[in-house]
């Protein structure tokens, strides 16, 4: 195999994009994985507070869904959802890096998201009429996985307007 003739832009620019999906979903999996378990007690106990202990239980999803979002527009950008894929070195190593915010507190948050669901799921099995402030313990986690997602978006599309 001959390296040399390899594209290395699009390369690294889609190693952002696998990266980005993979480890906010990876977060995610952990996080709703972790409240589902705790969400299984409750209904074991008690099957009525079923729809409460699920909606809690999807709060650490989302960042999965930020971080195949970025892949989606990273594909975009780089040309391998239609257009020419053909992009510098450099810009396919700024492209990675402009995933990895959403990767690394994607799947940071998600964890730590799916641990604030759980205390939110022993406090909805205790006092069900307290739902609504085990969700807020929970969502102040995803401020920092909107964030990222933010600098990831606003990087990505900075990235294209660059002439490297």
């Amino acid at each position: 195999m001959d390296f040399g003739s390899i594209d290395w832009g699009i390369v690294f620019a889609l190693l952002g994009a696998a990266l980005a999906s993979i480890m906010a979903g990876v977060g995610s999996a952990i996080g709703v994985g972790k409240a589902g378990e705790a969400a299984a007690g409750v209904v074991t106990e008690d099957p009525t507070k079923f729809s409460k202990v699920l909606i809690m239980q999807l709060l650490p999803g989302t960042q999965g869904i930020y971080g195949l979002l970025i892949a989606f527009i990273t594909l975009s950008q780089i040309g391998i959802l239609g257009g020419s894929a053909d992009i510098s070195f450099a810009k396919g190593l700024l492209y990675l890096a402009a995933c990895l915010p959403i990767a690394i507190v994607g799947l940071l948050s998600a964890i730590s998201q799916g641990k604030a669901a759980v205390s939110g799921i022993m406090m909805i099995a205790k006092k069900p009429d307290q739902m609504s402030k085990g969700m807020i313990f929970a969502a102040m986690v995803e401020t920092y996985a909107i964030l990222a997602l933010l600098v990831s978006i606003l990087a990505i599309f900075g990235i294209a307007g660059l002439n490297i």
